[in-house]
């Protein structure tokens, strides 16, 4: 209730929304590591309207004008069609439950994406994206397979005092393994375009409205340009279809979704990639993203067991403990 208080406290300081009822108007929408949404309802005149207020709390990317760059992020995929759009931010909103920064955007209707039978939907809004012009101000990752690495080693090696040491171990010796990899995966990008890729796309970040067959993806907090395997590789990971269902895609199935994304791509901007090299990068992007998503849950685990963090969430956790627990089977998986 203190958090409802300080939205409608912050609104009445600015002409973004008009409330009059906060605990009618404004409601808890969803939570993630970094992040808190709130759904803000309001009547205009041409009806009701609903507003998504989102509160930062910290950065992946180690940034201190997170809620900014999220909110640049989203004024430059404006035209894709297939996020929401931004409307106002405010990096410093004067009031401690508002964390680091806000910022209003639209509210987008559905239900999380199913990976059996959506993933053409996922291939499209792909496609969408990877089509729209860079933003040159974001973040560029030029050469993502020795970028992540590198920034695994930093998430693995943050706590010199984390207990789990044959866990770390483990993940050192799979990084190198990846990192062979890198040198191959820069020949076959050396003549594909960066694109603005979400880098985090699992399927609670994805929307599908069934009445009108439409999808988003939304929370774009760790979006940076790159290339467009880095999105590919981790739709498909199983750390990442498994972290909210029991999905994995098969071989057949990872085939058909690249095919589906080219033929996609083909239609928007004409000839492309073949589909076997994009196949193979597409594969190396995955076992980096897997190296990406067991570095965080290690570096996580140390910080969900101490004490001071502000946002909590028991499932995740559980799912860290999971993901550490069956390491050794994600890494054989992608050998």
């Amino acid at each position: 209730m203190e958090t409802i208080q300080a939205i409608y406290d912050f609104l009445q300081t600015r002409t973004w929304l008009q409330v009059n009822d906060p605990e009618e108007q404004i409601v808890f929408l969803a939570a993630g590591e970094y992040n808190e949404n709130y759904l803000i309802t309001v009547e205009e005149i041409y009806g009701t309207a609903r507003h998504v207020f989102r509160i930062n709390h910290g950065s992946q990317l180690g940034l201190a004008n997170q809620i900014e760059y999220e909110f640049a992020v989203l004024r430059a995929l404006a035209r894709s069609g297939v996020t929401p759009r931004p409307y106002y931010c405010e990096p410093d909103p004067g009031f401690d439950e508002l964390g680091n920064g806000v910022l209003l955007m639209e509210y987008l209707p559905g239900r999380p994406l199913d990976y059996a039978k959506d993933w053409r939907e996922a291939a499209s809004i792909f496609a969408a994206v990877h089509a729209q012009p860079v933003d040159d101000r974001l973040i560029p990752q030029p050469d993502p397979v020795r970028d992540i690495a590198r920034e695994c080693e930093g998430l693995i090696g943050r706590y010199p005092d984390h207990p789990m040491t044959e866990a770390r171990d483990r993940l050192l010796r799979y990084r190198e393994r990846v990192l062979e990899t890198a040198d191959e995966f820069q020949t076959l990008t050396a003549d594909d375009k960066p694109v603005m890729a979400n880098t985090e796309v699992n399927s609670h970040n994805f929307l599908i409205d069934d009445e009108t067959g439409r999808g988003w993806l939304v929370d774009w907090e760790k979006c940076v340009v790159t290339s467009r395997f880095q999105d590919l590789g981790h739709f498909l990971v199983p750390t990442t279809t498994l972290w909210k269902t029991d999905f994995e895609f098969g071989r057949e199935g990872r085939r058909d979704f690249v095919a589906a994304y080219l033929e996609l791509c083909r239609a928007k901007a004409g000839s492309g990639m073949d589909l076997e090299t994009a196949l193979r990068c597409t594969e190396i992007m995955e076992r980096t993203i897997l190296l990406r998503a067991i570095s965080w849950c290690y570096m996580a685990h140390y910080e969900y067991t101490q004490d001071g963090r502000a946002l909590r969430n028991e499932d995740t956790f559980a799912r860290i403990e999971q993901y550490l627990d069956r390491m050794a089977w994600f890494f054989e998986s992608k050998t």
